[in-house]
C-alpha cells in the first residue's frame, strides 16, 4: 500500500501539487485521471521519487521516504516496476535483452535464473518464442507487453503505468488493460496508472482518483464514476462525448 499524506509540489512560483491526501491499495489498479495541467505527470513523478515534494509525505508499506538514506531509497527503487508511455525500449537490444537489463543492472542472479525468470515474464505476457526479435520487428501492442514484462521481472511490490493505452488501437488497449489487471491482481501489486482513456477508467478502475487545478477533486470506484451527479469538473471530463453521456443514461435507466 502507498499513502499520500498532503504532498504539495511547486515550480518557482507555481504551486502544481497542492496538498494531496489519498492512498493505493495492493491488488488494485488505482486510476489517476484529469485534463492537461491538472498534476497528473508530476504528481506520478512525485510517487516514483523523480520529484521530492516541498511539503507531506509518500509512504511505502508504512514506510516514510522523507526518513530514508541513500540506501533505503535505492532498496525502494528495486521493488517499484515502471511502463512508461513510450515503451522505452532499447532499439538495439532484443526482446529477451531488453527484459533481461534491469535484472543485469540490479540483481546478482545467474546467467540462468535471469533467462528464468525473463522467459516467466514473457509467457506471462503471451510473447512466447518472441526472445530474439528487435523492437522495429513487433507490433505497438507486442512492444507494450515487452515493456509489461521488463516493468514486472524484478517481482516488483509497486507497478507504475504512465499511459498505457497511448497508441494502441481500441481492441489491442482492452488487451493491455486486462493484463495490467490481471497481472495486479495475481502478483497482489500496488498498480497505479496515469491515463486518459476512459475505457481504462469504467474497465479497470478499483479506485479512480480525479485531479484539478493540483488537487485532489474526487475519487471513487469505476461504479461510483457512473453514479456520480454532484461534481460538476468531473461529470464535463468524464463525459465529455454524447457517446459516454449517452452510456451513463443507459446504465442508470436499467437499473
Amino acid at each position: 500500500m502507498i499513502e499520500v499524506q498532503n504532498i504539495k509540489k511547486r515550480f518557482g512560483d507555481q504551486e502544481v501539487l497542492k496538498g494531496i491526501s489519498t492512498e493505493f491499495q495492493n491488488g488494485k489498479c488505482n486510476l489517476i485521471i484529469g485534463s492537461s495541467g491538472a498534476g497528473k505527470t508530476v504528481f506520478l513523478k512525485c510517487l516514483v521519487g523523480l520529484f521530492t515534494p516541498e511539503e507531506g509525505d509518500i509512504l511505502y508499506d508504512g514506510r516514510p521516504i522523507r526518513e530514508m538514506g541513500v540506501k533505503e531509497k535505492k532498496n525502494l527503487r528495486n521493488e517499484m516496476g515502471m511502463l512508461f508511455q513510450g515503451n522505452a525500449l532499447f532499439d538495439s537490444l532484443t526482446v529477451e535483452e531488453n527484459v533481461r537489463f534491469p535484472l543485469d543492472m540490479f540483481s546478482e542472479m545467474s546467467d540462468e535464473e535471469k533467462l528464468e525468470r525473463v522467459n516467466f515474464c514473457l509467457s506471462r505476457v503471451n510473447l512466447v518464442n518472441a526472445n530474439k526479435k528487435f523492437p522495429g520487428e513487433i507490433s505497438g501492442g507486442m512492444m507494450k507487453r515487452v515493456g509489461i514484462a521488463r516493468a514486472i521481472v524484478m517481482n516488483p511490490k509497486y507497478l507504475f503505468c504512465d499511459e498505457p493505452n497511448s497508441g494502441l488501437d481500441p481492441k489491442t488497449a482492452l488487451v493491455i488493460d486486462e493484463l495490467i489487471q490481471e497481472i495486479t491482481q495475481e502478483f497482489d501489486m500496488t498498480t497505479i496508472v496515469n491515463t486518459h482513456d476512459m475505457n481504462s477508467v469504467m474497465g479497470i478502475g478499483d479506485k479512480v482518483t480525479f485531479l484539478h487545478q493540483g488537487l485532489k477533486h474526487w475519487e471513487g470506484t469505476k461504479e461510483d464514476v457512473m453514479e456520480e451527479t454532484d461534481n460538476k469538473e468531473l461529470y464535463e471530463f468524464i463525459f465529455a462525448s454524447d457517446f459516454l453521456k449517452q452510456l451513463r443514461e443507459a446504465a442508470i435507466q436499467s437499473k
